[in-house]
């Protein structure tokens, strides 16, 4: 069962404090991204020698690190429908920049471990999923989607910037010194735009016995969306998507240079998928203005499938390499954006946060588990096998985001189709 429920509209939703909360939250998720995800790849490496540990126990506490965010997803959304972002988003990056400075002094690959599960749940509090709350619950849905694209846009940059930069400091200071100077950016730049920017919409109200007329209609839409059957088969298509993209982000350069590529054309090419993310999402705000969004979206997740499928015939050459990686990178970042638009539009803004908490933890759990499963079958199977999981993957996603659009209220800027 559908229910359309909506939150009433802040007044000052078109004012200018909400395109600075806008310019707050690119500017804070993108450098959460950065210091928090992007910069771990960097700094593997040198932590792995300096703790005596090897690549892949390292490795593991990044994977830990997400699926502790994915457990957080949850709390944090019923938080957010509560209370706002402000609080949350201010504790969360005032501890996630003191984590950083721990993370530079861990000596062994338990503290490794403690630290990374403590920046996996503030990670939870301050990137993609409460800063798209936060918009959801200030923005009508014909402002809606330019205030989303422009967070995603400019945080699609965040590995962009941050790897370089890591890079470079690790260079010139060693990887303590480098942890150090990025939670001084975090720190000095998030914490104040956290706590002075971010506001509480008119409608977001305290939990007290006189917000019970707010709070009994917010949780009646989260039931509403639990007992929906689509809301099931948008959570198993962005399950099997997401699984197929961390797969190809993690092991596509190791896939190039199997190919016979130098390794510096192999992730020179997987760089392209930042950038890709970029162009996915402005391709999907263009043409939602003439489309419903779930056909968009099934497309282009089509398009990832073919582009895999088409990878052993075509990642030989280098033309080919980055045609295949191009058509699988169009769609790389398009479901963070799309997510909100779908369930902002079918399920309304009352209970947003707490309904998108429910969705982000599974399908962030399968970005964390899918590229190990996919070692396992790299052991069994080799690329190919990957390769035929991953494109299976694709068609399922697609597929599932196209039944979507047959429930009769596709999002077709922002209105029934």
């Amino acid at each position: 069962m559908t229910t359309t429920t909506t939150a009433p509209a802040d007044p000052t939703v078109g004012g200018r404090h909400g395109w600075r909360i806008v310019a707050a939250l690119a500017i804070t998720s993108t450098i959460g991204y950065g210091t928090l995800y992007y910069a771990y790849a960097v700094l593997l490496g040198p932590m792995a020698a300096s703790l005596d540990a090897s690549t892949t126990a390292v490795t593991g506490a990044l994977t830990a690190s997400v699926l502790a965010g994915a457990l957080m997803a949850i709390p944090v959304g019923r938080w957010l429908d509560r209370h706002g972002g402000r609080a949350l988003m201010t504790a969360g990056s005032i501890t996630a920049t003191a984590l950083l400075i721990a993370w530079s002094q861990v000596h062994t690959i338990g503290q490794l471990y403690a630290v990374m599960i403590g920046i996996g749940i503030t990670g939870a509090m301050v990137l993609y999923e409460p800063a798209f709350a936060v918009i959801v619950s200030w923005f009508t849905p014909d402002r809606r989607p330019t205030a989303l694209l422009a967070v995603t846009v400019v945080a699609g940059f965040a590995s962009t910037i941050f790897m370089p930069l890591t890079g470079l400091l690790v260079a010139h200071l060693g990887w303590r010194d480098a942890l150090l100077t990025l939670a001084a950016i975090h720190g000095t730049v998030t914490i104040p735009l956290h706590a002075l920017t971010i506001r509480t919409p008119s409608h977001v109200t305290p939990p007290t016995p006189a917000a019970q007329p707010v709070t009994a209609p917010r949780q009646a839409a989260a039931r509403a969306a639990m007992r929906d059957r689509r809301f099931w088969i948008l959570a198993a298509a962005l399950i099997a998507h997401g699984a197929a993209t961390s797969t190809i982000g993690v092991h596509l350069v190791g896939y190039l240079t199997s190919r016979g590529h130098p390794a510096t054309f192999a992730a020179t090419t997987a760089g392209l998928l930042g950038v890709l993310s970029v162009t996915g999402r402005l391709v999907l705000t263009s043409a939602r203005r003439r489309l419903p969004i779930t056909t968009i979206v099934a497309t282009v997740f089509a398009i990832q499938a073919v582009a895999v499928l088409a990878m052993p015939l075509t990642a030989g050459s280098r033309v080919g390499a980055v045609i295949a990686v191009t058509g699988f990178g169009l769609g790389f970042g398009i479901a963070s954006l799309a997510t909100p638009a779908l369930l902002a539009n079918r399920y309304g803004t009352t209970a947003y946060a707490t309904i998108a908490g429910r969705l982000t933890a599974p399908v962030t759990t399968a970005k964390a588990i899918a590229p190990l499963l996919a070692a396992t079958l790299l052991s069994h199977g080799g690329y190919h096998l990957l390769l035929t999981a991953v494109t299976s993957a694709c068609l399922l996603a697609a597929v599932g985001m196209r039944s979507m659009g047959r429930s009769g209220r596709d999002e077709h800027d922002g209105k029934p189709s």
